[in-house]
């Protein structure tokens, strides 16, 4: 690392970029290694910008995010006389639902983008930082790198600090969440469209007898696909199951007024 690029602690500069790198990225900035010019200020700002999103690609890979949004739809198509309205229904909320994460998403970044231009302009006039400097502090503290070069210093920068800072936190986090929420449910369509345009096979058909009773029933192939979809699990249709069986004490695979008249 050249004098007027990066100053603080050095060893082998290879050693030392991927070093600085790994506690950028992981937000832990311990300020040992610090930029030292507008150009190097200005770049580690865009590499904290950019690596956040790589690091927000690689953790929607492994974050389960669960929404138990198809309950009702999987309990209304045991009615097979209502399958096309409900169908149809549950489309259209599919859509609005896809509508709503993306307003999410969108939002929740332009308040992101928002508090780095408020804590930029604050910053600005309050700590009497030049423009450059203004925006390394907000980009490293709304990211929570917080390398420790700069910081606020005045009576009234604090303030706004304890207040920005925890909004802008909160907003970084509901960010994530939304996109995560995004990239799990483009997923989950994505795997639903590649299962129902799938070639049915005697081996699909026969493992969507479910009673083994050698024919399949509309239910049993609607159970079946939303399995494949991971809409619903095994553990659900036996919860569910069981709920049917408490309902019809004759065991005759129906439900009769008299039988809910009994459970009342």
């Amino acid at each position: 690392m050249t004098s007027g690029s990066f100053r603080g602690t050095t060893t082998f500069r290879p050693v030392d970029a991927v070093y600085f790198t790994v506690v950028t990225l992981c937000t832990i900035g311990y300020g040992d290694i610090v930029p030292d010019s507008i150009f190097t200020k200005i770049f580690t700002c865009g590499f904290i910008l950019v690596g956040f999103g790589i690091i927000g690609f690689l953790l929607n890979e492994l974050v389960v995010y669960i929404c138990d949004t198809n309950e009702a739809f999987l309990l209304s198509m045991m009615d097979e006389n209502r399958y096309k309205k409900i169908l149809s229904t549950y489309m259209v909320d599919e859509e609005k639902g896809r509508m709503r994460i993306r307003t999410k998403v969108c939002l929740a970044l332009a308040v992101v983008i928002g508090c780095v231009a408020i804590g930029t302009v604050t910053s600005h006039f309050l700590e009497d930082l030049d423009w450059a400097d203004s925006f390394y502090l907000s980009v490293t503290s709304v990211t929570t790198v917080g390398y420790g070069d700069y910081s606020f210093k005045t009576v009234a920068g604090r303030c706004f600090a304890s207040l920005w800072l925890l909004v802008s936190t909160l907003a970084v986090a509901r960010a994530f969440l939304y996109l995560t929420d995004y990239n799990m449910h483009k997923r989950n369509r994505e795997m639903a469209k590649w299962i129902l345009q799938k070639k049915i096979t005697l081996s699909d058909l026969a493992a969507a007898d479910l009673d083994n009773d050698g024919s399949i029933s509309k239910s049993e192939f609607l159970i079946y696909k939303l399995k494949q979809m991971g809409k619903i699990t095994e553990i659900d249709i036996l919860q569910i199951s069981k709920q049917f069986d408490s309902l019809d004490p004759g065991m005759y695979g129906k439900i009769t007024l008299a039988d809910l008249m009994e459970t009342v």
